[in-house]
Protein backbone atom coordinates (compact mmCIF):
# COMPACT_ATOMS: atom_id res chain seq x y z
CA UNK A 1 0.00 0.00 0.00
CA UNK A 2 1.20 3.64 -0.65
CA UNK A 3 2.43 5.40 2.32
CA UNK A 4 -0.52 8.51 0.93
CA UNK A 5 -2.91 5.80 1.41
CA UNK A 6 -1.47 5.08 4.96
CA UNK A 7 -1.00 8.46 6.18
CA UNK A 8 -4.49 9.45 4.73
CA UNK A 9 -6.34 6.49 6.00
CA UNK A 10 -4.27 7.35 10.00
CA UNK A 11 -5.15 10.59 9.73
CA UNK A 12 -8.65 9.66 9.60
CA UNK A 13 -8.29 7.11 12.72
CA UNK A 14 -9.04 4.04 10.36
CA UNK A 15 -8.37 1.22 13.10
CA UNK A 16 -7.50 -0.78 10.19
CA UNK A 17 -4.70 1.20 8.76
CA UNK A 18 -2.43 0.13 12.19
CA UNK A 19 -2.36 -3.39 10.64
CA UNK A 20 -1.34 -2.25 7.41
CA UNK A 21 1.55 -0.12 8.92
CA UNK A 22 2.78 -2.89 10.94
CA UNK A 23 2.95 -5.07 8.18
CA UNK A 24 4.82 -2.00 6.04
CA UNK A 25 6.97 -0.87 8.95
CA UNK A 26 6.73 -3.09 11.74
CA UNK A 27 10.11 -5.66 11.07
CA UNK A 28 12.39 -2.97 10.26
CA UNK A 29 11.09 -0.93 13.89
CA UNK A 30 11.59 -3.73 15.44
CA UNK A 31 14.57 -4.24 14.86
CA UNK A 32 15.76 -0.81 15.11
CA UNK A 33 13.64 -0.85 18.68
CA UNK A 34 15.88 -4.33 19.74
CA UNK A 35 18.82 -2.91 19.14
CA UNK A 36 17.96 0.12 21.83
CA UNK A 37 16.44 -2.27 24.70
CA UNK A 38 18.27 -5.18 23.72
CA UNK A 39 15.29 -7.17 25.45
CA UNK A 40 12.71 -9.39 23.16
CA UNK A 41 9.90 -9.10 25.24
CA UNK A 42 10.57 -5.09 26.30
CA UNK A 43 11.02 -4.48 22.40
CA UNK A 44 8.08 -6.01 21.45
CA UNK A 45 6.50 -4.07 23.87
CA UNK A 46 7.74 -0.93 22.45
CA UNK A 47 6.78 -1.63 19.55
CA UNK A 48 3.30 -2.05 20.43
CA UNK A 49 3.35 1.18 22.07
CA UNK A 50 4.85 3.30 19.02
CA UNK A 51 1.98 1.99 16.72
CA UNK A 52 -0.57 3.05 19.33
CA UNK A 53 1.08 6.43 19.71
CA UNK A 54 1.21 6.52 15.40
CA UNK A 55 -1.97 6.17 15.61
CA UNK A 56 -3.45 8.49 18.31
CA UNK A 57 -1.03 11.04 16.43
CA UNK A 58 -2.05 10.46 13.17
CA UNK A 59 -3.44 13.82 12.70
CA UNK A 60 0.40 15.54 13.64
CA UNK A 61 2.43 13.87 10.62
CA UNK A 62 3.62 16.86 8.43
CA UNK A 63 4.62 15.45 5.08
CA UNK A 64 6.64 18.42 4.59
CA UNK A 65 9.02 17.19 7.35
CA UNK A 66 9.99 14.00 6.45
CA UNK A 67 8.58 10.70 4.86
CA UNK A 68 5.85 8.65 6.97
CA UNK A 69 9.16 6.42 7.94
CA UNK A 70 11.03 8.72 9.38
CA UNK A 71 8.35 9.64 11.56
CA UNK A 72 7.87 6.44 13.08
CA UNK A 73 11.24 5.45 13.27
CA UNK A 74 11.65 9.03 15.52
CA UNK A 75 8.61 7.64 17.70
CA UNK A 76 10.15 4.17 18.09
CA UNK A 77 13.15 5.39 18.94
CA UNK A 78 12.13 8.09 21.55
CA UNK A 79 9.53 5.48 22.56
CA UNK A 80 12.79 2.83 23.22
CA UNK A 81 14.88 5.46 24.44
CA UNK A 82 12.32 6.51 27.14
CA UNK A 83 11.73 2.72 28.21
CA UNK A 84 15.62 2.10 28.95
CA UNK A 85 14.95 5.45 31.19
CA UNK A 86 12.94 4.06 33.87
CA UNK A 87 13.95 2.16 36.75
CA UNK A 88 12.43 -1.56 35.88
CA UNK A 89 14.63 -1.17 32.93
CA UNK A 90 18.03 -0.37 34.54
CA UNK A 91 17.78 -2.80 37.63
CA UNK A 92 17.22 -5.63 35.00
CA UNK A 93 20.05 -4.30 32.90
CA UNK A 94 22.48 -4.88 36.32
CA UNK A 95 21.61 -8.02 36.62
CA UNK A 96 22.33 -9.06 32.77
CA UNK A 97 25.36 -11.21 31.70
CA UNK A 98 28.25 -9.88 30.61
CA UNK A 99 27.45 -12.18 27.73
CA UNK A 100 24.41 -10.03 27.00
CA UNK A 101 25.96 -6.73 27.15
CA UNK A 102 29.15 -7.36 25.48
CA UNK A 103 27.12 -9.50 22.19
CA UNK A 104 23.51 -7.51 20.35
CA UNK A 105 20.97 -9.91 20.99
CA UNK A 106 20.02 -9.42 16.62
CA UNK A 107 23.58 -10.34 15.39
CA UNK A 108 26.40 -8.39 14.67
CA UNK A 109 26.21 -4.39 14.99
CA UNK A 110 26.84 -2.66 11.68
CA UNK A 111 30.13 -1.98 11.19
CA UNK A 112 30.05 1.89 10.14
CA UNK A 113 33.48 1.33 8.75
CA UNK A 114 32.31 -0.56 6.05
CA UNK A 115 29.72 1.49 4.48
CA UNK A 116 31.28 4.23 5.03
CA UNK A 117 29.96 6.17 7.40
CA UNK A 118 32.29 7.13 10.11
CA UNK A 119 34.28 8.46 7.44
CA UNK A 120 32.04 11.12 6.16
CA UNK A 121 30.98 11.72 9.58
CA UNK A 122 34.89 12.63 10.31
CA UNK A 123 34.85 14.65 7.14
CA UNK A 124 32.54 17.30 8.87
CA UNK A 125 33.57 20.24 11.09
CA UNK A 126 34.17 19.56 14.38
CA UNK A 127 31.26 21.52 16.01
CA UNK A 128 29.14 18.89 13.53
CA UNK A 129 30.95 15.93 14.39
CA UNK A 130 30.95 15.96 18.38
CA UNK A 131 27.17 16.62 17.73
CA UNK A 132 26.89 13.65 15.51
CA UNK A 133 28.62 11.58 17.62
CA UNK A 134 26.88 11.92 21.22
CA UNK A 135 23.34 12.27 19.84
CA UNK A 136 23.67 9.04 17.16
CA UNK A 137 26.54 6.84 18.13
CA UNK A 138 26.22 7.69 21.99
CA UNK A 139 22.56 7.39 22.36
CA UNK A 140 22.07 10.93 24.46
CA UNK A 141 18.80 13.14 23.33
CA UNK A 142 18.95 16.64 22.13
CA UNK A 143 18.43 18.07 25.17
CA UNK A 144 21.02 16.10 26.97
CA UNK A 145 23.71 16.44 24.61
CA UNK A 146 22.78 20.38 24.95
CA UNK A 147 23.25 20.22 29.21
CA UNK A 148 26.56 18.40 28.33
CA UNK A 149 28.01 20.64 25.82
CA UNK A 150 26.61 23.85 26.91
CA UNK A 151 25.23 24.66 23.35
CA UNK A 152 21.57 26.06 23.18
CA UNK A 153 19.31 23.62 22.07
CA UNK A 154 18.31 25.52 19.01
CA UNK A 155 21.77 25.69 18.06
CA UNK A 156 22.00 21.92 18.75
CA UNK A 157 18.91 21.39 16.16
CA UNK A 158 20.31 23.11 13.95
CA UNK A 159 23.93 21.62 13.25
CA UNK A 160 22.26 17.97 13.53
CA UNK A 161 19.88 19.59 10.89
CA UNK A 162 22.96 20.47 9.03
CA UNK A 163 24.88 17.86 9.45
CA UNK A 164 22.22 15.23 8.66
CA UNK A 165 21.93 17.27 5.07
CA UNK A 166 25.50 16.52 4.80
CA UNK A 167 25.03 12.81 4.70
CA UNK A 168 22.31 13.47 2.97
CA UNK A 169 24.31 14.48 0.02
CA UNK A 170 26.51 11.51 0.40
CA UNK A 171 24.09 8.86 1.24
CA UNK A 172 20.85 10.10 -0.25
CA UNK A 173 17.60 9.81 1.74
CA UNK A 174 19.34 7.07 3.50
CA UNK A 175 21.48 9.13 5.63
CA UNK A 176 19.05 9.87 8.40
CA UNK A 177 17.67 6.55 8.19
CA UNK A 178 21.33 5.19 8.27
CA UNK A 179 22.16 7.25 11.43
CA UNK A 180 19.31 6.15 13.17
CA UNK A 181 19.93 2.39 12.84
CA UNK A 182 23.89 3.07 13.90
CA UNK A 183 22.38 4.77 17.03
CA UNK A 184 20.46 1.42 17.45
CA UNK A 185 23.57 -0.36 17.23
CA UNK A 186 25.64 0.97 19.33
CA UNK A 187 28.32 1.11 16.68
CA UNK A 188 30.78 3.69 17.90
Amino acid sequence: MQDQQLIFRLQAQDRAAIGSLYDAYGAALFGVVLRIVQQRELAEQVLQDTFVKAWRNGGSYDESKGRLFTWLLNIARNTAIDATRTAHFQKSRKTDSLDALVHSPGGESINTDEIGVRDVVNRLDEKYKMLIDLVYFQGYTQEEAAEKTGIPIGTIKTRLRYAINELRGVFGDRGISILLLLSMSGAA
